[in-house]
């Protein structure tokens, strides 16, 4: 009983590392997983340019709003 256990155990102990060395050196795992995940927390610049120009877009429409209201109420 004690041979099985310790065979039981040396399996487990190399086969865990060699398993985890073998799925991280998958280069397409790393194409689909690593960079997908890195584009979704850094966007590229197109991206960022796009939605700084929206976002100045929204702010602009939002004073003159504020403006023409402020303007309507003191008339």
């Amino acid at each position: 009983m004690e041979v099985k256990l310790e065979v039981f155990r040396m399996t487990h102990y190399l086969t865990f590392p060699v398993a985890m060395f073998w799925i991280a050196n998958q280069a397409e795992w790393f194409e689909d997983y690593v960079i997908q995940h890195k584009r979704g927390l850094w966007p590229p610049e197109e991206d960022q340019h796009q939605e700084l120009e929206e976002f100045k877009e929204r702010i602009r429409k939002q004073r003159e709003e504020k403006i023409l209201h402020a303007a309507q109420q003191s008339s």
